[in-house]
């Protein structure tokens, strides 16, 4: 087995629960990967990150976390990397600088975003969209799980390339393979 492998086993030990689950698609699911139980293990978080790295394009100006789960991982990344981090909203606050992004100025910038878990893509769409109409280049997006459940091909639509550290089928079978 390998350590890459071995990674994938442990995100799913960490994460993957059974039950019945309303997913952020509307679809109800009867497995779930509870990204803060691999984002809350500081180990595991960090050799998540350390493999992305692999995944960042050559040209991006910086890290578009989506609140909430792409904070810790992009946190990770960008200390990793030494790029800025925009902190990008579900909606706008209603105080202060009523801002649904914050960070540095991103008008003309090219921004990767960060998830940790797709399974439509929807609000990777919904950010990219908002930033775009502000003015951010979004050309791609990084995950650590891809459910596999159409959020790829609906990103393709809005011209967003995902890649994946894992792939929902690759988890399963390294915890299989390492149960064996």
């Amino acid at each position: 087995m390998s350590k890459f492998e071995e990674l994938a086993a442990s995100v799913y030990n960490a994460a993957y629960i059974i039950g019945e689950f309303l997913l952020r698609s509307g679809k109800i699911s009867n497995e779930y990967f509870d990204k803060y139980q691999f984002e809350s293990d500081t180990t595991l978080l960090s050799q998540i990150t350390d493999n992305m790295l692999e995944l960042l394009p050559k040209d991006f100006d910086m890290f578009g976390a989506l609140e909430m789960g792409g904070i810790p991982i992009a946190t990770l990344l960008a200390l990793k990397t030494g790029k800025p981090i925009l902190f990008v909203r579900k909606k706008a606050k209603e105080y202060g600088t009523c801002k649904f992004a914050e960070g540095p100025n991103y008008e003309g910038k090219k921004i990767l975003i960060i998830e940790d878990v797709v399974t439509s893509g929807g609000q990777i769409i919904i950010s990219a969209n908002d930033l775009r109409k502000t003015g951010a280049i979004i050309e791609e997006a990084i995950c650590v799980i891809d459910r596999q459940s159409g959020g790829e091909e609906a990103l393709a639509k809005e011209n967003i390339k995902l890649k994946s550290l894992f792939k929902m089928d690759f988890i399963k079978q390294s915890a299989e393979k390492l149960r064996k």
